[in-house]
């Protein structure tokens, strides 16, 4: 590989590693701060949008639950958050999108310690998830969601 092509592969690794990573729906984000600090960012960012019907319901940390019971995890949080307002009235239409509500996202780190935050694409839910309870998304509203999503995980995560 000549020294350009180096550069060049480099410079497109070191780009890849500060974009999300888009996977089967899942949109993943590197964070540049610790799996507390980006929890409490998320959430402060969250929170900031209290006034549009935006609530956090709880965290599940699932680490703490496998420390109880003496095995080992790396951390890995997951945010249950959403907006009754929007969701109520889609779970009066189809009971069993209450599966799927709220939103969730997930702080995890990995095996180097690097920390990262993923949710759901608003596409794939209103492409995957929605569907399969009978309920179709307005291509507006979709757009609106992932704007939303990205805001609150840039957020957390940077």
């Amino acid at each position: 590989m000549s020294l350009k092509n180096t550069v060049v592969a480099a410079g497109l690794i070191a780009a890849s590693s500060s974009l999300a990573l888009a996977d089967n729906g899942l949109i993943t984000k590197p964070s540049k701060y610790t799996v507390n600090e980006t929890i409490e960012r998320f959430e402060a960012a969250i929170k900031a949008k209290s006034a549009d019907g935006w609530t956090v319901f709880t965290r599940i940390d699932h680490a703490a639950a496998a420390k109880n019971d003496g095995l080992e995890m790396r951390p890995r949080t997951v945010i249950v958050f959403g907006n009754p307002r929007g969701g109520t009235s889609l779970m009066t239409r189809s009971a069993t999108l209450a599966i799927d509500l709220p939103l969730k996202a997930l702080v995890w780190q990995d095996d180097k310690d690097k920390v990262w935050l993923t949710y759901n694409s608003s596409a794939y839910g209103a492409t995957a998830i929605y569907p399969r309870h009978g309920l179709t998304v307005p291509d507006d509203a979709a757009k609106w969601l992932e704007t939303f999503l990205a805001a609150v995980s840039d957020a957390g995560t940077q």
